[in-house]
């Protein structure tokens, strides 16, 4: 028996494998999935925590729960992967494969900036792990003057819509509470504006000003003064927070670099933009966070780039040849506060334009619009997470981007 192995099960893990087990034979294929624990967290609801729009329960449930029939689930720690011998070592054993799939994701690195560790979770927060949501809401709840700073300490990082959603659902939050004039939001980022892509960053980049957010672009963060409660930049410039909620660094896991499966320190495994291959290393695809295609680090990616790759996985064992299909495809809700939302879908070649979704013409949902249907849309979301997108089942999204219902300008 030919045996898959695939390393994570989170969002990009659990689907791929539910999905390859319907369509691989049982009685020539093994699955094995492997994670170090068995909590799948919803990350997308990560964003509300700070603002107690979610409860901590409410975005966490059992990584078996989802994780299908046929598929045997390892909970242990991956030490390393001897890709020569085609071998994956946990603390607890070895596991052979024939087939390997990467989804190991990405994690927070604040030790990686100079300084920075003297304040986390003290003074520095963040919202992308469920401790640091936790804390910042806590913080948040007791937050009545200063100066608010959202910092971006480099690039690429997960989920790059995140923290325009913060610094919105911030200036909402204290709005409501009756503080917000008392105090000042500032966006630090090491961009050129808010967003990777030009007409999506001027899009962005205006509504924060309108709702009275400072925005500092080209900010290259190069160490963190926590006793006097600076950020200082590589050319000297200094920035004074009194509450700083940061994006450290993202790196992969320690192992794929131990391994020298990453392509460097930083942990990412190099991948072929468009099949999902491993440019390096045989009998590997790589999903989600860890890979280095040129598109968002998000959820909706992890789902269209599994649909290709699914399919090029089936191509290869038939002896086939594999199809350069994915084409960057990511789309994203981004909550703009006050019960609205906006929308991007775009790809490789082209950048969030305005109009309809799904339905050209009719939506219900807008490109780079403000609407109540887009936070409702972003809210029914972890409905269909749960339901739908973990257990594989094809959601009516096509994973190529299409130009119907986008006005090219």
């Amino acid at each position: 028996m030919k045996k898959l192995v695939i390393l994570g099960a989170g969002c990009a893990g659990t689907m791929v494998a539910n999905n390859l087990r319907k369509k691989l034979d049982r009685d020539e294929w093994s699955i094995t999935i492997i994670d170090k624990d068995d909590k799948h967290l919803y990350q997308p609801g990560l964003i509300f925590i700070p603002f107690g729009m979610y409860k901590p329960e409410e975005i966490v449930r059992t990584r078996s729960e989802f994780i299908g029939k046929g598929i045997n689930f390892v909970v242990d720690e991956i030490v390393g992967v001897d890709t020569e011998t085609q071998t994956v070592e946990t603390t607890a054993g070895k596991y052979e494969y024939d087939k390997i799939i990467v989804c190991t994701g990405v994690g927070l690195a604040p030790e990686e900036i100079p300084g920075m560790m003297d304040g986390w979770q003290t003074k520095i927060f963040d919202f992308y792990t469920l401790e640091g949501a936790v804390n910042l809401e806590k913080k948040l709840r007791t937050f009545k003057s200063g100066k608010l700073v959202l910092n971006i300490a480099e690039f690429p990082y997960k989920c790059p819509v995140a923290p325009l959603e913060f610094v919105y659902l911030a200036d909402w939050f204290l709005t409501e509470r009756g503080v917000r004039d008392d105090i000042e939001i500032q966006f630090v980022t090491p961009m050129t504006g808010a967003f990777t892509k030009p007409k999506a960053s001027a899009y962005f980049t205006k509504m924060m000003k309108e709702k009275n957010i400072k925005v500092t672009a080209d900010f290259i963060l190069a160490e963190v003064d926590c006793t006097n409660n600076k950020l200082i930049s590589a050319s000297g410039d200094e920035i004074e927070w009194d509450l700083l909620v940061s994006i450290p660094p993202n790196v992969g896991a320690r192992y794929l670099v131990n391994s020298e499966v990453a392509m460097d320190e930083v942990g990412y495994v190099k991948t072929n933009n468009h099949t999902l291959q491993a440019d390096n290393h045989k009998n590997m695809y790589v999903l989600g966070d860890n890979t280095t295609i040129p598109t968002s680090k998000a959820g909706s990616v992890a789902h269209f780039s599994a649909e290709i790759m699914v399919e090029n996985f089936m191509r290869e064992i038939n002896d086939e040849p594999v199809r350069p299909d994915y084409d960057g495809h990511s789309n994203c809700f981004i909550e703009t506060g006050y019960g609205k939302a906006s929308l991007i879908d775009f790809n490789y070649e082209y950048e969030p334009l305005p109009g309809k979704f799904p339905l050209p013409g009719l939506g219900p949902f807008s490109l780079l619009g403000d609407t109540k249907a887009n936070h409702w849309g972003k809210m029914m979301f972890k409905w269909v997470y749960w339901n739908k997108l973990l257990t594989g089942e094809e959601l009516p999204l096509e994973a190529q981007m299409s130009l119907a219902g986008k006005v090219q300008e």
